[in-house]
C-alpha cells in the first residue's frame, strides 16, 4: 500500500442514543465529540441512529406482514385476470 494517502484506523466508539447501547471498534469515522470508555482511554464517538439494540428486526419487535391479506383484498379489488395462460 501507498503511505501517507490512507485515513487513520483507530478505535472508535459508535453509540446508539435511542436504544442506550454503545460499543467500541476500530474505524476510519472521525468525530469531534469524545467519550471517556470503560478501559480508561478517550475515544471518539460517533451518534448513529439504529444499531442492533434498537432495531425491530433485532429486538424482535418487528411486524409480520399479512401477504395472504393483501393477495385477497387485491382479488376482492381488481378480480381475477380470466383464469391463467
Amino acid at each position: 500500500m501507498k503511505p501517507g494517502i490512507h485515513p487513520a484506523y483507530r478505535p472508535v466508539v459508535f453509540r446508539d442514543k435511542a436504544g442506550d447501547f454503545a460499543f467500541l471498534t476500530r474505524s476510519t469515522m472521525t468525530s469531534d465529540k469524545t467519550v471517556a470508555w470503560e478501559d480508561g482511554r478517550t475515544h471518539p464517538v460517533v451518534d448513529v441512529e439504529i444499531s442492533s439494540a434498537s432495531h425491530p428486526f433485532y429486538t424482535g419487535t418487528a411486524r409480520v406482514l399479512d401477504t395472504a391479506g393483501r393477495v385477497e383484498r387485491f382479488e376482492r379489488r381488481y378480480g381475477r385476470a380470466g383464469g391463467r395462460r
